[in-house]
């Protein structure tokens, strides 16, 4: 009676309040739920991240990619479960892309052989989901703030789908065209590609520059072939090489490189060209392998640095580190059609037909990410491996720079022609970095430098330079 006569007492226009807005502790505004879809999508991407660096992660593809879907279901799971006790707008949507990450990430990580079959499918029923949840976020979520941000990765996952289905469908037509030429051979448990052509000696070593292959020679091989033996291969996990299980600093890549031409039967002693990062990898060489180097050719050559640090391998070191999470977790831009998208863009390098089709080819290799993400990562202790080479005595050098540098680049040019008393030091006005060796003008330039050096150790002659 008494609540009756306080209900009564109410004045005529007074509206009641409704119980539901009233907080009993468990309800919470509308507008916090953006706030939770933010802390739920940061939970996926922290997790995926502690995941993929935890030391009970193997350092492969399918185990990186496997616990980063996990990592993101473990995000959605957190959006239904804040969601459901801490709003009253619970999200139990969110269930299915857990359910559909999580066992994804699951199998990729336990199976890695459901791989292939795997690629065929999760494109097409991620598409699906993506609208469904498009769907489902317009009916059941109120906030903006929450919305925009699901739009955005709603987004993201749209695109992924494209591009995975992209990178399927195209991938599965495609051969290696590195593997018509050449050789296989067996160093340290994974095959490296080597190409001899040509006759005499010296025998003449190119090294590509970070991220490149014996594709980027295309010019200068065959040039420096007609006159003398000339090899290019491919390092470790791009071209038609195999990745390797160790770690690929410059030591390690110098020894693999003496391995492999001691296996294949190439004699020496080389004259070692190198491009950009390759003149790095060919001074490590020169400095563990003296007796087996009659001459050098650095192509632009990236500067080493102080203190210097040993050329020999680490034993027992391998990819299971951080860098090697890293890199791998960098090749998964492949899978979703990054990679590719990439190499479309970029487009030609003014390389020969061939070589262009080398390249193209390797650009969109999950190995190559992989491989190339891992060295440039390693390019600080490079650098400072290839410091050791701090006196060339009297062999022929000859530092090839091209002109549009600035003026620190210019001296570490120079400073690198002092290795050797007997050395020549010149700069190719108009050249870009890359032009030395793509730009057929001016890896013409490249070739003679070589022959040069091939020259006057042939003739046992001071190193002149040809015009």
């Amino acid at each position: 009676m008494a609540l009756f006569s306080r209900q009564s007492s109410l004045p005529a226009n007074a509206t009641p309040t409704p119980p539901a807005a009233v907080s009993d502790g468990r309800h919470t505004r509308r507008g916090r739920l953006g706030w939770i879809v933010a802390a739920s999508l940061a939970t996926g991407v922290l997790a995926a991240l502690l995941l993929v660096f935890a030391p009970f992660t193997p350092v492969t593809e399918t185990a990186i990619t496997g616990a980063v879907l996990c990592g993101f279901a473990i995000g959605w799971v957190s959006l239904l479960l804040l969601s459901e006790n801490f709003t009253d707008q619970p999200q139990r949507w969110a269930a299915v892309p857990a359910m559909f990450m999580g066992a994804g990430g699951l199998l990729l990580w336990v199976f890695g052989s459901t791989r292939e079959a795997l690629s065929w499918i999760w494109p097409p029923a991620l598409a699906a989901i993506v609208v469904w949840m498009v769907i489902q976020v317009h009916r059941d979520l109120p906030s903006r703030g929450g919305r925009v941000q699901l739009y955005a990765v709603f987004t993201i996952l749209a695109l992924c789908a494209v591009g995975g289905g992209w990178q399927t469908v195209i991938a599965a037509g495609e051969t290696n065209p590195f593997l018509t030429s050449g050789r296989l051979v067996t160093v340290d448990g994974h095959q490296l590609r080597l190409e001899c052509t040509g006759s005499g000696a010296p025998t003449v070593i190119l090294e590509p520059g970070a991220g490149g292959t014996s594709a980027d020679m295309g010019w200068i091989a065959p040039a420096v072939a007609g006159q003398t033996r000339t090899c290019v291969y491919d390092r470790a996990g791009r071209g038609g090489s195999e990745p390797a299980a160790t770690a690929q600093d410059g030591a390690q890549i110098a020894t693999d490189l003496h391995t492999l031409l001691h296996r294949a039967g190439v004699p020496g002693p080389y004259v070692l060209a190198g491009h950009s990062f390759g003149g790095l990898y060919v001074r490590i060489f020169a400095a563990h392998y003296p007796d087996e180097v009659a001459g050098l050719v650095l192509l632009d050559s990236t500067a080493s640095s102080q203190p210097a640090k040993s050329v020999v391998p680490a034993p027992g070191s391998t990819s299971s580190d951080t860098i090697g999470r890293a890199a791998t977790l960098a090749s998964l831009t492949v899978p979703v059609g990054i990679a590719r998208l990439y190499g479309a863009l970029v487009g030609v390098s003014g390389l020969p037909a061939d070589n262009e089709d080398q390249l193209s080819y390797d650009t969109v290799r999950a190995n190559t990410v992989r491989s190339v993400a891992d060295e440039y990562m390693r390019g600080a202790a490079t650098a400072a491996e290839a410091a050791s080479l701090h006196d060339f005595v009297a062999k022929p050098l000859y530092v090839l720079t091209a002109g549009e540098h600035p003026g620190s680049w210019m001296a570490d040019q120079k400073q690198s022609a002092t290795l050797s008393t007997n050395s020549v030091w010149r700069v190719v006005a108009g050249s870009t970095h890359q032009g030395l060796l793509q730009e057929e003008q001016y890896a013409a330039q490249s070739s003679q430098a070589v022959l040069d050096v091939v020259t006057a150790v042939r003739n046992h002659q001071p190193l002149k330079a040809s015009r």
